[in-house]
């Protein structure tokens, strides 16, 4: 491993305090990330870093050559970026949060097709439907099924609404009739996303007129799919992404139920750590995502 890349994976072990933590990072072996700063040390004549058995720490020399190394590690990553960004090139690894159902329906084809385009550039996935802070994690970006942000820290990308609608299966409208009006929801359990034991609220509209339901029902879950399945065994009604639940009402299994009502827009968003500038690999890929979703009308 060159000098550079020795500097690189030293650097990662610094800031993540683990050689472990730093070899997921890099998309490398821990191993391999002991051997290299082994092998740093063992040219520069110096320790860099103390062992425990919790964690790494910089030694006072380790501390000075970090604080030296790390801008011109920085600056000539910065330059090989902008010089394959002017010659029309991606290259690097992109760390991707996104919400497991969405994830699963979506990024399958988007990263195959990415992949084909531009096959210098590695992308991470994590799926996850719990809020995960890109900055802490050290995310590049996040997709997330959303309304505005709370974090002022992010930057964020509007992609497209997400359509919602309240589900039911066919076979409980069939016993048991369709609600009327959202008043009539109360005579039906009511099926809550989230991931805290607090009842989700259904804000509903139809022109003018605003009504408040709360789902109150014998579950609650963060995954939208787990929600649709206990739906079609007739567990009660929920409020879904339509993306989830499009194939089941196409075949009839469910049934939307109050299709006059709606409920606030939800959007497909990207987020992004606060870039002065967006890295050339995550600004490709993130035009690559929202033309994919808006030209398949996936959503």
């Amino acid at each position: 491993m060159g000098e550079l890349e020795s500097i690189r994976v030293f650097l990662a072990v610094a800031e993540q305090q683990g050689f472990a933590a730093a070899a997921r990072q890099l998309g490398l072996t821990p191993a391999s990330v002991t051997r290299t700063v082994a092998a740093l040390e063992e040219r520069m004549g110096l320790q860099l870093l103390v062992r425990t058995t919790r964690k790494v720490s910089l030694t006072s020399a380790g501390a000075v050559y970090a604080a030296r190394v790390a801008p011109l590690a920085q600056a000539l990553a910065q330059a090989s970026e902008e010089t394959r960004e002017a010659q029309g090139l991606t290259a690097g690894r992109i760390r991707i949060s996104a919400p497991m159902s969405l994830g699963l329906k979506v990024l399958p084809t988007v990263l195959s097709q990415f992949a084909t385009l531009h096959p210098q550039t590695q992308v991470s996935v994590s799926l996850s439907d719990s809020f995960v802070d890109i900055v802490e994690e050290d995310y590049d970006l996040a997709i997330r099924v959303s309304g505005p942000p709370t974090d002022k820290s992010t930057i964020w990308r509007k992609i497209c609404k997400v359509p919602r609608v309240l589900v039911a299966s066919s076979d409980l409208v069939t016993a048991r009739g369709a609600p009327q009006t959202p008043e009539d929801l109360a005579r039906f359990d009511c099926l809550g996303y989230g991931a805290d034991a607090r009842a989700e609220m259904w804000d509903l509209s139809r022109g003018p007129g605003r009504r408040s339901h709360k789902a109150r029902g014998p579950f609650r879950a963060n995954n939208g799919d787990l929600l649709a399945q206990l739906v079609l065994n007739g567990e009660g009604i929920a409020l879904l992404p339509r993306f989830i639940v499009a194939d089941d009402l196409d075949a009839g299994r469910l049934v939307q139920v109050l299709p006059d009502w709606s409920a606030p827009d939800v959007w497909l968003t990207l987020y992004y750590p606060p870039y002065d500038r967006l890295p050339p690999r995550v600004a490709t890929f993130s035009d690559f995502f929202e033309t994919h979703v808006k030209e398949t009308c996936v959503l």
